[in-house]
This record gives C-alpha cells, sequence and structure tokens, in this order.
C-alpha cells in the first residue's frame, strides 16, 4: 500500500488541508499536490503597458480604508468602482474619493455585490480587502474576467485554493499578488539590496515572525462576518506566516533560484482563547457557539529547510501579553543582520560583520551605501503619507508603477501560493506530532531558472505623486 493511501485510511487525509481533495496527490503526503503542469510561467511576467491603472476596491473596513486614502495620492490612477456589504462604508469611502477628484460606482447591497464590480469592462486592476476566506474566490473571479488581481494576506487559507490561484493566475495571463507590505518597509529592502550585493555572503539561516498582541480583536463582532477572526483561530498552525515569511523569501530567492523543501511545526497549547470564551459565553449567548471547541495555541514554531539547504524558523503569537516583534533576521558567512527588538539609538535595525553589530555610526555608513533606489526616490514621501510608517504606499505606488511600465511585479502568484500554504501545511505538522511535511512547488520545476527579484528601478519610477 503507497503511503498516501495508508494515511488517507488512517483518517489523517484532511486534517488542516480543507478542500485539497479535490486535487490529486502528487506526493507520499496526505492530500497534498506538490508539483502539476505549468501552463505560463508568470514569475518575471510583464503584462502590457496600461498608462492609467483603473481600479476596483472589495472591502472597504480597516486595510480596504487605508488603501483608498492611500491610493489618491498617485497621478495615473482611476479608481472607478468600490464595494462593500455594508451601504454605510460604501457611501462613506465614495465621498472621501469624491473629495480627490475620483468618481467611483457603488456595489453593495448583498454579498455577491462584488462580482457585478469585477463583471465591468473598464477596470485593469481589483484590489481586495476581505476576510480571509473571500481572497481566493474573489481573487479568481476577478482574474476570470479579465483583470489583474492583488489581495490582502493571507492570499489562500488551503492549499487547494493556492492551486486554484496559481492556475487562473497561469491560464489567464493576469497578475495575482499577495499585498505583503512588510516587503517594502525600509530595513527589509535595505537587507535585501545588501544581500544581492553580496553583504551577508552565502545565507546560511533566517528568521521572521508576526508575534503582535491582538487577543482582544479575536472577540470583536462585526455583523458583516460573524466573528471571523475568532473562526480562524479554530484552526492550529501559524495562521499568519507571511509578515515574517515575504522578505526573508525574498532574500533567499525562493521560487527563483531556491524553493522550500519541507517543513516542520509546534503550537504550544490554547492558554487563554478557551478561558476568555468561558468568560463571555456566560452573559453573551453569541459565544457559547464556541465553548468546548479547540482553538490555536498560543505560539506557533515553524522551521523550514530549502532544497540548498538554508533554514527558515518562523513564529506566530497574536494572544500573548508580549511586545510587538516582526523579527527579520538574516545570518550569512560573511555578516548578519536583525530587526527586533529595535535598536534604542533609532536606527531601523542592527547589522554585523562579525561577533558584535556594528556601531551606529557604522549602521548609518552602510544604509547609505546599499540604500535602495526606490528609498532614495520617494521613502520621504512615503513616511509623510503613511501606511504602516511608509511602507503600505511603497507597495502601492511600486504596484501601480510596474503595471503602468509594463514590468514584473516584486510579488508574483507563487509568492502568494507558497508564503500562504504555509498556514495549511503547519497545521497538518502540529496535527501530526511535528511531523515534516513537503511544501508543494507551484513553480513546477521553474524555480530553478526564474531570475531573483529586483527592486532597483532600474526601468520605470515615473510614476507621478499629486503635491
Amino acid at each position: 500500500m503507497k503511503k498516501r493511501e495508508f494515511l488517507k485510511l488512517a483518517g489523517l487525509g484532511g486534517i488542516g488541508l480543507a478542500g485539497t481533495e479535490k486535487v490529486s496527490a502528487k506526493s507520499g503526503h496526505p492530500n497534498i499536490p506538490t508539483v502539476g503542469k505549468q501552463v505560463f510561467n508568470m514569475s518575471g511576467y510583464a503584462a502590457p503597458k496600461i498608462d492609467t491603472v483603473r481600479i476596483g476596491y472589495i472591502g472597504l473596513g480597516n486595510r480596504g480604508g487605508g488603501a483608498i486614502k492611500r491610493i489618491v495620492n498617485l497621478e495615473n490612477v482611476q479608481v472607478k468602482a468600490i464595494s462593500d456589504i455594508v451601504q454605510e462604508k460604501a457611501d462613506s469611502a465614495k465621498k472621501q474619493l469624491e473629495a480627490a477628484g475620483h468618481h467611483p460606482e457603488v456595489y453593495s447591497g448583498s454579498k455577491d455585490a462584488w462580482k457585478k464590480l469585477c463583471e465591468r469592462d473598464d477596470l485593469d486592476l481589483i484590489y481586495i480587502c476581505t476576510p480571509w476566506n473571500l481572497h481566493t474566490p474573489m481573487a479568481v473571479y476577478a482574474m476570470e474576467h479579465g483583470k489583474h488581481a492583488v489581495t490582502e494576506i493571507p492570499a489562500a487559507t488551503t492549499v487547494s485554493d493556492c492551486w486554484k490561484l496559481v492556475e487562473t493566475s497561469e491560464r489567464t495571463t493576469k497578475h495575482c499578488m499577495m499585498l505583503e507590505n512588510c516587503c517594502y518597509d525600509f530595513f527589509e529592502l535595505l537587507t535585501l539590496n545588501m544581500a544581492r550585493q553580496g553583504y551577508f555572503g552565502e545565507i546560511v539561516h533566517v528568521e521572521g515572525a508576526y508575534i503582535h498582541d491582538i487577543f482582544d480583536s479575536l472577540f470583536e463582532k462585526d455583523k458583516r462576518f460573524d466573528l471571523w477572526r475568532l473562526r480562524e483561530n479554530q484552526r492550529n498552525g501559524n495562521l499568519y506566516p507571511t509578515h515574517g515569511l515575504g522578505p526573508i523569501a525574498q532574500i533567499l530567492d525562493i521560487n527563483r533560484g531556491d524553493k522550500m523543501d519541507y517543513l516542520v511545526s509546534m503550537s504550544s497549547n490554547d492558554f487563554m482563547i478557551q478561558n476568555k470564551i468561558n468568560q463571555l459565553a456566560a452573559t453573551d449567548p453569541d459565544f457559547k457557539q464556541f465553548v468546548g471547541k479547540s482553538f490555536r495555541g498560543n505560539m506557533n514554531t515553524t522551521t523550514i529547510k530549502t532544497s540548498k539547504g538554508r533554514t527558515i524558523m518562523l513564529q506566530h503569537d497574536v494572544s500573548s501579553p508580549r511586545p510587538y516583534s516582526r523579527l527579520h533576521l538574516i545570518s550569512g558567512t560573511k555578516g548578519a543582520a536583525q530587526k527586533y527588538p529595535l535598536p534604542e539609538d533609532g536606527t531601523e535595525g542592527r547589522i554585523s560583520h562579525g561577533h558584535e553589530w556594528v556601531s551606529t555610526a557604522e549602521f548609518k555608513e552602510l544604509e547609505k551605501k546599499y540604500q535602495p533606489e526606490i528609498v532614495k526616490r520617494i521613502g520621504e514621501l512615503a513616511k509623510k503619507v503613511g501606511g504602516h510608517g511608509g511602507m503600505d504606499f511603497l507597495m502601492d505606488w511600486r504596484l501601480i508603477d510596474c503595471l503602468r511600465n509594463g514590468l514584473p511585479l516584486d510579488q508574483d502568484v507563487y509568492d502568494a501560493a507558497s508564503w500562504s500554504v504555509i498556514s495549511s501545511l503547519s497545521e497538518w505538522s502540529v496535527a501530526n506530532k511535528s511531523n515534516s511535511i513537503e511544501v508543494p512547488d507551484f513553480t513546477n520545476g521553474a524555480w530553478k531558472k526564474n531570475k531573483p527579484v529586483d527592486i532597483a528601478l532600474k526601468e520605470g519610477g515615473n510614476t507621478g505623486v499629486k503635491s
């Protein structure tokens, strides 16, 4: 009996991998396709130039509301349509956009109103800012209707949905980018440029994390989506891997010269969520449905081995009362860098080429020497516009500039899939005593020849910003 057949009969096939039974297994792991057949290579793909990018936004809450405030600072864009299930949010966003010279049509009033937006023939880009389970169906629908799609993180929550994104993007030759803003934070861009120029030597090991005390937000009610954050946290694994993984994956050239091979994952018990539910359920009937349910452990640690033998460590904890940390660590044969905890001297992080971190003065010299062109051009403006210190605006500006100039995007659909799939795979490993599990090769072997990401602005860079 083949190993995958034994595991299916043993009842392990569906744990943490809802929906993957629709895709045939290609490996020894239960229901996990690790390779398929590439129709078209989207890595390095340059779509035809779009002089004025016409955008439709779906979801106008926290992230969507911030996105429309940023986009009005850019020239050569038109917000043509917006959608939210809550009419008041849509109407409020329309007023904000009209004040900035945009005149979008509103789609609201039903759960499927967003489909009408995607079906318009005068849009180039669909910008998705909705709860996690809606990201894949909306992105797929947008691409199938001839639009490029960008979505908030994670792009997908199941292995099956990751493959859907890849297959749809390749078939339609439409970009599908996950909006991983941390790839555009200033220290992350600095260390990417340093890695490209060999400062760290051969990269040996990297680390990333999302440690953020947002415990109370898990229990916030939202009439639109019925405690969706709490429901997502019934999955036990690294549910939010991409903030930490995205920047270090680019440094390792994942999907572009190297690939993630396999992972192992372990979670602590849940010491807080169920206790809070029991307290709330005593007076609020909306929480009684969650009593006795299992929830994500406080801390998850996932380790990954790459095909070239490098190692990755990721951590996730959004419930413990700890100081914020989005750990970003690079360790190479010639040097190292680390962000978080932030240095007290006001610098963005730490750099070393020996036993100790360099001095503040030397750090500033290195920062000046290796500062990426994108930061030189619009870094200060991005800080003024805002969005997590400016990285959100850098991300939006870069996206629009690439579309306008017909340049490949810094993040493609293979990144969206491989960074997001860690969530599902970590669930399986946690549920199976931290056994190892393969990471699918969404590039179907093309990683061996794909070119690394280069945010050097050798081309483009001519998208204007309104004064």
